[in-house]
């Protein structure tokens, strides 16, 4: 037998008979949506009971009357369905509204009483018969002209044969003795840690140091350790939801759970709680007051617990988590009692691969290996920095692949001078540059592809001899987001166990980028490096600042509610942009800090210090063209140093080597041996 439940209360599918009186219904109308009303009328026309109803739909936009119709309406939605008498034979019709036409109609069996609810194009109707003995449940697919029928022993069990025929799912089921959540309900209110491959039919769940995997349908799953095999199905899908055993859930997860007859009791959290005794038998009812439901009898001696207390009656629950109203002179012999915590699962712990002291990072852009060649100059520029992060790894294609320009040559000289080496893996670079179109989803998505590209990238990373891995994964979109997350924790446990350090660009946070899981990442990776910059974009045509102090203050304020501390790196914009604007239209090209005093001096402009933005800032006219431009120079780059100062982040980055000056390399390296 399969039972339906509903989390946190108790859930009775009660149906209560209704025998509608056969009289016209003279003054009432039924509001079917804005163009439509049902109008009840009396014909004259009499049933073998002498009576009979008509119902008239009127389009009270055009003002006519599309049909009439013998009825009795059980709902109202874009289609109408209607019960009908006539000549003793009883019938189900379903109507258009649009044109009053006949969709679909059945003859049913005089001896029932039916009831009926329209879904978009089914109907589910159930019956009882005069003794009540049995319960018919039919869905009626009017749309393919299909019916499917169930009869069910038991009232309990109409509402799960409903759900199970229409295609609803239920957020607990109970089957062959295990207890079972759908992901969703496991995901809001137990561990968000399951993840599902759906193509794959699997159910993973990655720790620290180990993913385990058990198939849909089986009573085993993998890790590290070997396969398990377990008494229940692990997981199973109903239509098109999966469900997770309770049990199994457990095995990663500290809750507990009671299953009683209709409903379920699950715990996360643990106090003290007040616990009072029952001492005369009575009953606990729906609501304070007598007149109010009876939901249980009550013993002498019964023990329940107090939510919350009344003048005359008190709400409580009961010894099988049966939540009502008990009156206070039936209570007595108040206690405080200290519920014991299941701690049953402990988690591995997430360790990190840090640096010694502050990150101090440099990104060198290198569109081809004959970038490398380039590394002399940018040590020269880069003074203060630790890290240097060559853009070398691009996804090439939907099957985890990806190109590289890398080289241990380049590795080699780097570390000569005392720096580590982290590779940048990205997922734009080889689109922009060949045109071709790579869907970060459909490598993500795949747990073959997205493991391919894990191992991938820790194969080449050790081959290298590099130090940490960078992903720049930009461009996302919201349904990529929870398969990206499962490859950050897949991608965490290889590094871990590889010594490499893991860091991760994001962008500013906001709600709307959530997706990228700061919180996630601050637990599973080494390092989270927000890109503190493109407050306003290349090709926006909005004209503003790159970065504002207030876009990076907040922006790091956000993170800090996250990341821990140390484990937050500001990567800083050597960059600027300036804007022109004619009429309406709006164009920009970027300026980098080492070029901005030359071109202000061409065009013979001085800027002026912004306190807003904490910038300096500049605007002019020329012919019916306005410049504007904010400007990145050591001055604003010294404010945004000294505010990550205060936050006392894990470090800095810079986008990119190159575009720097000596001054604001001064001041990185000032706040990276700080």
């Amino acid at each position: 037998m399969r039972k339906y439940l509903y989390l946190g209360m108790v859930f009775t599918f009660a149906v209560v008979l209704i025998f509608h009186s056969a009289f016209p219904m003279r003054w009432h109308s039924y509001a079917l949506d804005k163009n439509f009303i049902a109008n009840p009328f009396f014909t004259g026309e009499k049933d073998k009971r002498g009576y009979s109803d008509e119902m008239e739909i009127l389009d009270v936009k055009n003002q006519y009357a599309l049909c009439a119709i013998n009825h009795r309406v059980t709902e109202v939605s874009k289609y109408w369905m209607a019960q009908t008498t006539f000549q003793n034979t009883q019938k189900l019709a379903v109507l258009d509204l649009h044109d009053g036409s006949v969709l679909w109609e059945k003859a049913i069996e005089d001896s029932w009483i039916h009831r009926g609810k329209l879904l978009e194009q089914k109907i589910f109707l159930y019956a009882f018969s005069y003794d009540k003995d049995r319960t018919n449940v039919t869905v009626l697919d009017f749309a393919n002209n299909t019916e499917q029928s169930e009869t069910v022993l038991y009232e309990e069990d109409l509402l799960a044969a409903y759900m199970e025929m229409i295609g609803l799912n239920p957020i607990v089921l109970e089957e062959d003795g295990a207890v079972y959540f759908d992901l969703d309900t496991v995901h809001q209110y137990l561990n968000e840690g399951f993840y599902a491959d759906i193509n794959e039919q699997k159910l993973l769940y990655t720790t620290a140091n180990d993913t385990a995997e058990a198939l849909f349908g089986e009573k085993a799953y993998s890790d590290k350790d070997g396969t398990h095999s377990v008494e229940y199905v692990i997981c199973q899908m109903r239509g098109d939801i999966l469900y997770l055993a309770a049990d199994y859930v457990k095995q990663y997860t500290n809750y507990a759970y009671s299953l009683y007859d209709r409903h379920l009791q699950m715990y996360t959290q643990w106090g003290e709680k007040q616990t009072m005794e029952i001492v005369k038998d009575t009953q606990i009812r729906q609501r304070g007051g007598i007149k109010s439901p009876i939901l249980r009898e009550m013993e002498e001696g019964e023990t329940v617990e107090l939510l919350e207390e009344m003048e005359d009656w008190s709400k409580v629950k009961t010894s099988d988590a049966i939540i009502g109203y008990v009156e206070n002179k039936r209570l007595a012999n108040r206690q405080t009692e200290t519920e014991v915590p299941v701690t049953d699962y402990t988690a591995d712990e997430y360790t990190s691969v840090s640096m010694q002291g502050k990150v101090s990072l440099g990104f060198h852009a290198i569109g081809g290996e004959g970038g490398n060649a380039k590394l002399s100059d940018m040590l020269a520029e880069g003074k203060g920095i630790n890290v240097i992060a060559p853009t070398w790894f691009s996804l090439t294609d939907n099957d985890g692949n990806f190109r590289s320009f890398a080289s241990t040559q380049y590795v080699e000289q780097a570390h000569g001078s005392g720096l580590q080496v982290w590779g940048v893996w990205d997922n734009f670079n080889y689109k922009n540059e060949t045109g071709t179109e790579v869907s970060s989803y459909e490598v993500l998505s795949s747990t073959a592809k997205r493991r391919k590209l894990a191992q991938g990238i820790v194969d080449t990373s050790m081959g290298l001899g590099l130090d940490g891995v960078n992903i720049d994964f930009e461009g996302l979109t919201e349904d990529c987001g929870v398969h990206y997350i499962q490859f950050l924790k897949e991608l965490s446990v290889l590094c871990r166990k590889n010594g490499l350090i893991l860091s991760v660009d994001n962008y500013v946070p906001f709600n709307f980028n959530n997706y990228y899981r700061l919180d996630i990442q601050g637990m599973v990776t080494d390092y989270v490096i927000i890109m503190g910059y493109d407050e306003h974009w290349h090709g926006s045509g909005d004209p503003g600042s790159v970065a504002s102090i207030s876009y990076v203050s907040n922006g790091l304020e956000r993170t800090l509610a996250q990341v821990p501390e140390e484990k937050i790196v500001n990567a800083l914009p050597f960059y600027m942009i300036l804007w022109k604007t004619e009429g309406t239209e709006v164009t920009d090209q970027y300026i980098t800090v080492n070029n901005v005093d030359d071109y202000l001096a061409r065009v013979n402009v001085e800027p002026e210090w912004d306190e807003t933005t904490c910038q300096n800032y500049a605007e002019w006219q020329s012919g019916a063209v306005t410049y504007q431009i904010w400007v990145e120079d050591a001055e604003s780059i010294g404010v945004k140093l000294s505010v990550m100062a205060q936050k006392n982040l894990g470090g800095v980055a810079v986008w990119r080597l190159g575009y720097g000056t000596p001054e604001v390399w001064e001041l990185i390296a000032s706040y990276a041996n700080s």
